[in-house]
């Protein structure tokens, strides 16, 4: 069993939607966790109120109050890949991550997850991450480390003042036209089933994303991408739609069995460089993974 070294919380919503209890609310919330597990939790005490007090199964409901719980899991799978730490001042962090780490606990993960690692790593408890990255996605991450200017950070990415630039490799069969070439694509994406995907679909554009193909090599395009909103699995639906889904997406355009401990094939996209102003200092930063795309210098972006 792995249990988190740290609560999860969750605000309970402002409406009661019928549950008498907290434990009511808990198995509705949470369908994949038995209500016998729940039970078990809060007689050990890994569930409580934000302030500190531990429920019990008779717990009435309280409209937006905040609520803390361990998640736990049977088996926890260990991701064979090293992190690393760019950049880090008395305000950020900018952390590289590997395919298959996840940023935050989530599934089958609770421990093994990139702001564990960074927590571990730093000693400071009070990392946030100010963005998100695919599980399946490789590259760099921003958390902030301290409350005090942790708004300053996030409203960089709610404004659109931060700039991110991909990498992708994708299968391109034939391609005879003169390179780059360069596509603007604006479209609607809302969520799918199961509930982990997302769809293109019909209505008011709400993603935009500027891809580029830079070389093609051996069948293989190389692509630049840059996404100017940040729906989940913009850039993978976004490649999808021209045609080239990226080359080991296990998501798009079929679902394919889930493998948690096969590494052997990576998804071909790299969240490769970010660059904004900071907030703090009003000087330009700019960084770079190190991570790479599992092709050889031939097919490298420029």
């Amino acid at each position: 069993m792995s249990i988190a070294t740290q609560a999860s919380e969750i605000t309970l919503p402002a409406n009661n939607a019928g549950w008498p209890t907290v434990l009511a609310f808990l198995i509705a919330k949470f369908p994949g966790v038995s209500a016998a597990v729940w039970q078990q939790r809060i007689q050990q005490g890994k569930v409580h109120w934000y302030q500190g007090e531990c429920i019990n199964e008779h717990s009435a409901f309280l409209p937006s109050r905040r609520l803390c719980y361990y998640r736990e899991v049977e088996t926890e799978p260990v991701i064979p890949f090293a992190h690393r730490i760019i950049y880090q001042d008395a305000h950020l962090l900018v952390a590289d991550k590997p395919h298959f780490l996840p940023v935050t606990p989530g599934g089958s993960f609770v421990n093994e997850c990139l702001l564990q690692r960074l927590k571990t790593d730093t000693g400071n408890q009070d990392l946030v991450p100010l963005h998100r990255l695919d599980r399946d996605t490789a590259g760099l991450v921003l958390f902030s480390l301290q409350a005090d200017s942790r708004a300053l950070y996030s409203q960089l990415f709610s404004a659109g003042q931060i700039s991110k630039t991909y990498y992708a490799v994708a299968e391109v069969a034939q391609f005879h036209d003169a390179l780059p070439q360069q596509w603007q694509l604006h479209n609607r994406i809302e969520k799918s089933q199961p509930r982990f995907l997302n769809k293109i679909c019909a209505g008011e554009p709400n993603a935009s994303s500027t891809i580029r193909l830079l070389k093609v090599e051996a069948g293989l395009g190389v692509f630049q991408l840059q996404a100017h909103t940040g729906k989940t699995h913009q850039l993978r639906l976004h490649m999808q739609s021209l045609g080239w889904p990226i080359l080991h997406d296990a998501y798009y355009p079929v679902l394919k069995a889930k493998n948690s401990g096969d590494f052997s094939q990576p998804l071909q996209l790299l969240a490769a460089e970010v660059s904004f102003i900071d907030p703090i200092s009003a000087e330009l930063r700019r960084f770079y993974s190190e991570q790479k795309l599992a092709f050889g210098p031939a097919l490298a972006a420029d």
